[in-house]
């Protein structure tokens, strides 16, 4: 099955699972404001709407979470060859 996402949906997706990764982790906004110099009231904003700088975002995935996961969102996926001859030519 396909989903269709638009970007309003994948921003709370994605607050959603920093807000999950920051109760896991046990810390309060507070907390989490002071360790990535991202205002408790703008994590509070993010978690409730979605909304935030890139910079901001990012600096709360290098807290909570393993930035190769957002770096390898920017390789390139090899793709499967689709024919016999795409396999011998390139093996």
């Amino acid at each position: 099955m396909m989903y269709f996402y638009d970007d309003n949906e994948v921003q709370k997706l994605l607050a959603h699972y920093l807000h999950s990764k920051r109760k896991e982790k046990k810390f309060s906004r507070q907390q989490l404001a002071d360790r990535s110099a991202v205002p408790a009231s703008t994590i509070r904003k993010f978690e409730n709407t979605g909304q935030i700088s890139l910079r901001q975002f990012l600096a709360l995935w290098l807290i909570l979470d393993n930035m190769e996961k957002l770096v390898a969102l920017t390789k390139e996926t090899p793709t499967m060859p689709k024919t016999i001859d795409e396999v011998l030519r390139n093996g």
